[in-house]
């Protein structure tokens, strides 16, 4: 028989404000109206009834001059130029690999667009062709920039620099993207002893941070060694606290994480999913999180 765990109940504290400073942003849920101005240009997610301009999804009301459109909270992928992503080989077909991106149509990366092993630069010939699968093959986990994006919203990828590629050894943990905040670098090595790639897809990539970077691999060679006892238990906790910050609505990023790290070494690993204990350290991350900006 599987263990039961038994709560008794317990007061909640109250939570202080998360928004960032400089206001609430308008929410809506499908069927708001937005607004009855008929001056305003009807954009992503939103409808005309009645002269009225109202909500399709539920998410933020975003103005850019007189378009109205309203980002859902919940969706799929919308990728840009320069996105980080972290995805998954689906399909190796002629020159190309197929790779999902929790966007709405497989991601490509072109052959032409990646490093070739050891990183020398050359041409494309019919023996790479041919040596596709020896390079990434179906189920591989790869990092990749969104290099385009072409009409019918698929993403194009490139792995050209040598800080993208294959990954090894780790955990993938799969969030909204929503969740995951824009910065200036999604490769993050934590002082805790891992390292995240944070993927803008909503992909996030755990694993034992290298001793030295392997440049001449080209992001092709991966470290089969077993992975010690000590970096299982830090990446268990980091996967643990990104699922806790994302339950309790806490944006994603290095800094956050670290915190929210900290926040739970009191606690065993696996206590850290139990409800009381979740709120405790993401109150506590939320906190310093404001004190920080303060």
């Amino acid at each position: 028989m599987a263990a039961i765990t038994m709560r008794l109940p317990v007061a909640r504290k109250a939570v202080g404000p998360s928004a960032p400073r400089g206001g609430e942003k308008h929410l809506v849920a499908p069927g708001d109206t937005i607004t009855t101005d008929t001056g305003y240009m009807r954009g992503h997610g939103t409808y005309v009834d009645e002269e009225k301009l109202i909500a399709s999804v539920a998410g933020a009301v975003e103005r850019v001059n007189k378009l109205v459109c309203v980002r859902a909270l919940k969706t799929r992928y919308n990728g840009e130029v320069g996105d980080i992503v972290v995805g998954r080989i689906t399909e190796v077909q002629q020159k190309r690999w197929k790779v999902e991106t929790n966007s709405r149509l497989d991601s490509v990366l072109l052959l032409s667009s990646m490093n070739l092993p050891g990183g020398e630069l050359r041409r494309r010939s019919a023996e790479d062709e041919l040596a596709m699968r020896d390079y990434l093959q179906e189920a591989d986990l790869i990092s990749a920039e969104v290099q385009s994006v072409f009409s019918d919203g698929a993403l194009s990828l490139h792995t050209r620099s040598l800080k993208y590629g294959k990954l090894g050894q780790g955990v993938l943990v799969q969030v909204s993207p929503s969740f995951v905040k824009r910065q200036k670098t999604h490769f993050h090595d934590l002082p805790c002893g891992a390292s995240v790639i944070l993927g803008n897809n909503g992909f996030i990539w755990i694993y034992p941070t290298p001793e030295q970077k392997d440049e001449e691999a080209g992001g092709f060679t991966t470290s089969l060694e077993p992975v010690p006892l000590s970096d299982r238990e830090v990446i268990s906790r980091l996967r643990n606290c990104i699922v806790a910050l994302v339950t309790q609505k806490l944006m994603l990023f290095d800094t956050s994480i670290l915190y929210c790290y900290e926040a739970s070494l009191p606690h065993q690993i696996k206590d850290i999913l139990k409800p009381e204990v979740m709120e405790e350290i993401v109150l506590e991350t939320r906190q310093r999180l404001l004190d920080l900006e303060g």
